[in-house]
C-alpha cells in the first residue's frame, strides 16, 4: 500500500522487483542485509562491527572487545578508530559543501529518492523476521524486555512510514511573501547545513540514531554517525538495511571510536552542526569545543506530580512502575522523582508500586544490567539520601541476586527512597536529591494542599527540562502547574506518563536554545536545517526612472 507514494511506473517496477527478491530471500530463511545472527553471537562466535567511510566498509588495526552485559563473555569485536585514523573521515566530511548534498535548488530528485528509500525501509522493518532480528539484537547489547525492545523497533518503523513518499520533500516546503513592487517577492527556504555529526547513546540503540540520521539525510546533509560502542552493532546492521533499500553508500559515514578520538575528529572536521544525545557533562564540553554549533538532547531528571484528585489507583501505580523501572530505568525520560499530593498518601499507591516492582525479574529482562553505573555507585547514592532527616527506604535497595552480570555494570532491584519535601528544598540537599541516577531508582515525596508553591520551586531550580507528567483531571490544577513549568515534553491528565516517546509527537527538552527535538517534521526542520531567504527582484523599473540624490 505504501508504495503508492512512488513517483513513476519505473520506480514502481523497481520496487516490485525489490520486493520479489526480498520475499524470495525470506523463503530461504535469510535476512538479505544482515551480517550477524542476533541470537548466535557468543564468545566462540563473536560478531564484528566495521566502520563506513567514503562508501566503503573498513576494519581497523585495533579491535575493541565488548562483553555480554548478562554474563561478561567477550562477544563483539569493534573495529575501533584511534586518533591516528581519523583522516579519511575528516576528508569525507570536507567533500560535502555547506549547501549540502541536496537543497531546493540542487538535486531535488534526492528528496524523492529518500522518500522511496524510507518506504522500502518501513516495509522491511514491518516484516516479522526483520523486526524480531532487531528486537533480539537490541536485547543482546542493551538488555530490556522483549516488549520494550520491540516497541523501539515499532516506533522506528512507524517513523519511516510517516516520512515515506512525498513527505520528505514536504519537509522542505517554502513560503513566499509579496514584495514592495512588481517583480519583487521574498521566499523562505529550509536549507541544509552540509557536513554534520550525530552522536547517540546506548539506551535506544535503534530508535534515536535512526530518527536523527534520517532527519539529517532528508534535509540534504552529509552525516557522520557515532553510536555508543556497547550497542553500535545495532546501527551498523540498520545502515546495511538502508543500503539494501537503495541508500547511496557514500551518503553516511559510520565511525567506532572512543570519546577522545571523536572529539578530535569533530575539531578537525569542523562539521556545521552536531547533534549530541547523552550526558550533560559531555554535552557542555562539546558546546564549548564546537563554539555553539550544536543541538543537545541531554540528561533529564524527570518529574511527575500527582494532583489532588485521586482516581484509578491501580492504573496510576502501573504507569509509575513503567515510568521508573522499564528498561531498568535507563531512559532519559524515566521518572526520577514523584511528588504525591497528600490525598494519594492515604491510598495504597506506594504498596501497589512496591508489588509491581517486585514482579520484575532478570529472567525476562524486566529488570537487568545498568550499563553506566556500578551496583556500588547506586547503593552509595542511596545511603547518602538515607542520611537526610526523615528519609526512608520504601522498597528495593538491594543488589540483584543469582546473576552473572559483570561487575563493571550495575545490578540493583527497583528502588524507591522517600525524602521529605522540606528537606529536598534545603540547599545542602537539593543537588544530591536531584542527581540523575540512570538506573532503576527514584525519589518519592509528599506535598500538602498548601505546598504546591514549594513543589514548583523545586522544579524551577532543576537544570534539565526534558519530560514531565502532571497526573490530574483538575483543569485549574493543570493550568497552574503547566503554566509555571518548562519541560519540553509534558504529559497532562489522568493517563499522563513521563516515558513512551512515540513517533507521533515532539520529544525533546525546552528552556535551552540548544535543545534538540526528535520524531516530527518540526523537530527535523529545527535540528537539521536553517532558514534561508531569497528575495527575487526582477523589475521592471518605473517608467522615466532617474538616478536619485545620494542618501
Amino acid at each position: 500500500m505504501m508504495y503508492g507514494f512512488l513517483v513513476c511506473r519505473a520506480s514502481q517496477k523497481a520496487t516490485r522487483n525489490w520486493l520479489s527478491s526480498f520475499n524470495l530471500s525470506r523463503s530461504v530463511h535469510s535476512i538479505p542485509f544482515a551480517t550477524v545472527d542476533a541470537e548466535g553471537i557468543s564468545g566462540s562466535q563473536p560478531a564484528k562491527v566495521h566502520n563506513l567511510v567514503q562508501g566503503k566498509w573498513t576494519g581497523s588495526s585495533t579491535w575493541n572487545t565488548i562483553v555480554d552485559p548478562l554474563n561478561g563473555e567477550p562477544f563483539i569485536k569493534i573495529a575501533e578508530i584511534d586518533e591516528t585514523g581519523t583522516q579519511p573521515f575528516v576528508e569525507s566530511l570536507s567533500k560535502c559543501p555547506k549547501h549540502g548534498l541536496h537543497n531546493p535548488f540542487k538535486s531535488p530528485e534526492r528528496y524523492l529518492l529518500y522518500g522511496d528509500i524510507t518506504a522500502k525501509a518501513a516495509r522491511m522493518l514491518s516484516v516479522p523476521k526483520v523486526s524480531d532480528f532487531f528486537t533480539r539484537l537490541i536485547q543482546r547489547v542493551a538488555p530490556k524486555s522483549y516488549q520494550q525492545a520491540l516497541g523501539e523497533v515499532q516506533v522506528t518503523q512507524k517513523f519511516l512510514e510517516n516520512f515515506s513518499g512525498d513527505q520528505v520533500r514536504f519537509l522542505a516546503r517554502s513560503f513566499a511573501v509579496p514584495g514592495n513592487h512588481l517583480g519583487q517577492q521574498s521566499h523562505g527556504f529550509r536549507w541544509p547545513y552540509g557536513p554534520v555529526a550525530i552522536i547517540t547513546p546506548f539506551n535506544f540503540p535503534l530508535e534515536i540514531p535512526v530518527l536523527q540520521l534520517m532527519g539529517a539525510l532528508y534535509m540534504g546533509n552529509k552525516p557522520i554517525l557515532k553510536v555508543d560502542s556497547k550497542v553500535c552493532i545495532v546501527m551498523e546492521q540498520m545502515i546495511r538495511l538502508l543500503h539494501h533499500c537503495g541508500m547511496p553508500l557514500s551518503d553516511v559515514d559510520f565511525i567506532n571510536s572512543d570519546g577522545k578520538t571523536m572529539n578530535k575528529l569533530l575539531l578537525e572536521a569542523n562539521p556545521q552542526m552536531t547533534l549530541f544525545t547523552g550526558s550533560s557533562k559531555v554535552a557542555e564540553k562539546l558546546a564549548v569545543d564546537l563554539k555553539g554549533q550544536i543541538k543537545l538532547e541531554d540528561a533529564g531528571f524527570d518529574w511527575k506530580i500527582l494532583g489532588p484528585d485521586v482516581n484509578e489507583v491501580d492504573y496510576i501505580a502501573w504507569v509509575c512502575d513503567q515510568d521508573a523501572y522499564a528498561c531498568s530505568g535507563q531512559k532519559c525520560s524515566a521518572q526520577s522523582i514523584l511528588f504525591m499530593h497528600e490525598n494519594w498518601s492515604a491510598t495504597s499507591l506506594v504498596s501497589k508500586m512496591k508489588d509491581l516492582a517486585e514482579r520484575r525479574k532478570l529472567e525476562d529482562l524486566t529488570i537487568g544490567p545498568v550499563l553506566t553505573l556500578t551496583t556500588e555507585a547506586m547503593l552509595d547514592h542511596m545511603n547518602k539520601l538515607l542520611q537526610i532527616p526523615g528519609s526512608r527506604l520504601l522498597f528495593g535497595g538491594k543488589p540483584l541476586e543469582n546473576h552473572s552480570i559483570p561487575s563493571i555494570y550495575g545490578a540493583l532491584k527497583p528502588t524507591a527512597i522517600y525524602v521529605p519535601l522540606e528537606e529536598i528544598l534545603r540547599a545542602k540537599n537539593y543537588e544530591l536529591v536531584t542527581r540523575e541516577i540512570f538506573g532503576p531508582f527514584q525519589v518519592i515525596t509528599e506535598y500538602k494542599k498548601d505546598q504546591l508553591p514549594m513543589v514548583l520551586d523545586a522544579l524551577e531550580r532543576m537544570h534539565a527540562h526534558l519530560t514531565a507528567a502532571v497526573v490530574s483531571n483538575d483543569v485549574l490544577f493543570l493550568q497552574e502547574v503547566i503554566g509555571k513549568t518548562v519541560n519540553g515534553t509534558t504529559y497532562a491528565g489522568l493517563r499522563a506518563r513521563t516515558t513512551g516517546a512515540p513517533q507521533n509527537h515532539w520529544f525533546g527538552p525546552a528552556g535551552d536554545p540548544r535543545g534538540a527535538g526528535i520524531g516530527t517534521p518540526e523537530a527535523i526542520k529545527l535540528v537539521w536545517s536553517c532558514h534561508r531567504e531569497v528575495i527575487y527582484d526582477f523589475g521592471p523599473l518605473p517608467k522615466r526612472w532617474e538616478i536619485p540624490p545620494s542618501t
